[in-house]
């Protein structure tokens, strides 16, 4: 009998193994683009051939050759009938247009209580250094503050507002800053596996020193002053943190309430769309550096950097959050 005759069997069929070899090898070379109607129409039907042909060897242990061959041919014809080739362009096409709003979106409860945290801890550093200038070192760290201090004059903190790149210490300040930042809005997410706790502390913390900012700037008068410098690259600064602590959390509570999978299946599930929002937080903190290197030193007039930032804290609310066609949040 054919099945019981591995050479009748190879005969019969190997007419069709082959034209499905000549048509994976054409798509491999060129791509798929390369097959004509005919090709695109014998493909599915040779893939399921091939299965067919696959699953006889094996059930009448025809020799194991035959049988890796047969195997090695129906897996690159499964990647060409339904796996999908997409060029860079169209994933990262597809990276901005979907899955980075859609991740955001989905986080929308644990943005929530990181905004919370981030208001809760700005409100007790300012409370606390106003009552009491010492707390100011305690949340501010002096290398951080580079002298920018209760110390320090009314005029040395308005003309460093206003610098506009002379001032060496204005720009190391800045960047420490934005590098202090950017460590912590990766540490909120690499840590929230710990149950969140880790995520909370540096929410709270990092917004104690805010909260100390805007306390020493207010005991000088220069609340609004500040506010303009701040928010110029601050609400995409901000933000950036803010939603890197919610991607922490996300994979946080999954350990927490696994529900019905296994702590580490919800873990990897979180992951990917806290890694995918994580992604976007690189890059709107690349696009805080940008604002806070050249808007502070361009753009000196305060309601000039109250746009600028109101501006952006509106684009990036409206990018995540606007209801559009073909976003929906799963979250």
């Amino acid at each position: 009998m054919e099945l019981a005759n591995p050479r009748a069997f190879r005969a019969a069929r190997e007419h069709e193994w082959a034209r499905l070899e000549e048509i994976l090898r054409r798509a491999e070379e060129r791509s798929v683009r390369a097959l004509d109607d005919e090709d695109l129409r014998d493909l599915p039907v040779l893939y399921r051939g091939a299965l067919s042909s696959l699953s006889v060897a094996r059930e009448t242990s025809l020799d194991l050759e035959l049988v890796s061959y047969l195997e090695g041919l129906s897996a690159r014809a499964y990647f060409f009938v339904y796996g999908v080739r997409t060029p860079i362009s169209s994933r990262i096409g597809a990276f901005f247009a979907r899955d980075w709003p859609l991740a955001m979106r989905s986080l929308w409860r644990e943005t929530l209580v990181s905004l919370l945290l981030t208001l809760i801890g700005a409100a007790a550093g300012y409370l606390l250094v106003m009552s009491d200038h010492s707390w100011y070192d305690n949340f501010v760290a002096p290398e951080l503050a580079n002298g920018r201090d209760f110390s320090a004059t009314t005029e040395l903190l308005r003309n460093a507002l206003y610098d506009s790149g002379g001032d060496h210490s204005l720009s190391v300040f800045a960047t420490a800053l934005f590098t202090h930042n950017a460590q912590i809005s990766l540490l909120c997410f690499a840590l929230g596996f710990a149950f969140g706790v880790p995520t909370v502390m540096l929410l709270t913390m990092n917004a104690t020193m805010l909260g100390a900012i805007l306390a020493l700037s207010a005991s000088f008068r220069l609340t609004f002053e500040i506010g303009g410098w701040l928010a110029i690259h601050g609400t995409t600064e901000i933000f950036a943190i803010i939603l890197a602590g919610a991607a922490g959390f996300r994979i946080g509570w999954s350990v927490v309430f696994p529900g019905e999978k296994t702590r580490l299946a919800a873990a990897a599930q979180a992951g990917r769309t806290a890694a995918t929002a994580m992604v976007g937080v690189v890059l709107m903190l690349l696009c805080a550096g940008l604002l806070e290197g050249f808007g502070r030193q361009l753009i000196v007039e305060d309601w000039a950097r109250y746009t600028i930032g109101g501006i952006m804290l509106v684009f990036w609310c409206a990018y995540f959050y606007l209801p559009r066609r073909g976003l929906s949040s799963h979250g």
